[in-house]
């Protein structure tokens, strides 16, 4: 039990962090990294399904690509699913689980139907948390799911 407080306390402070909006890099002389926005999802709470709105900002060069991947995750910090482009985008298909994929500069839908990852049954009600990464920048976000 001890170690449930402490993986709940561990994904708290993360989700507290001041960067829960946006990410931006160093302007050093190296290239500049994107600026990441994660929205809220809607709805929220949600039965079963939702919709993650998150976008990638270049001051640079717009077709540069960028690592992208979107997880979720429970209070205990276990890992529960991949959720999956919404609509596609260049040349990534709708769809297509958003782990290590390459995007460019744009405003993206990722869509999660609640369920585990790579089966039919649907996660419990709760809270959850959802993790963007973008090129090593990561920005949490919380969500409700009530049944």
């Amino acid at each position: 039990m001890r170690f449930r407080w402490a993986a709940l306390l561990a994904v708290l402070t993360l989700a507290l962090t001041p960067q829960l909006g946006t990410a931006q890099g160093s302007s050093s002389g190296q290239a500049k990294r994107p600026v990441v926005t994660l929205k809220q999802n809607y709805p929220n709470p949600f039965n079963p399904e939702t919709w993650i709105p998150f976008g990638i900002e270049c001051t640079n060069d717009p077709s540069q690509q960028f690592k992208v991947s979107v997880r979720v995750y429970n209070l205990l910090a276990q890992f529960v699913a991949v959720p999956v482009l919404q609509g596609g985008a260049g040349n990534v298909a709708g769809g297509q689980p958003l782990e290590n994929v390459l995007l460019t500069c744009g405003q993206y839908t990722a869509y999660w139907n609640g369920n585990y990852r790579n089966t039919s049954n649907e996660v419990a009600s709760g809270i959850y948390m959802y993790v963007i990464e973008v090129d090593g920048q990561r920005i949490v976000k919380k969500m409700l799911i009530t049944k």
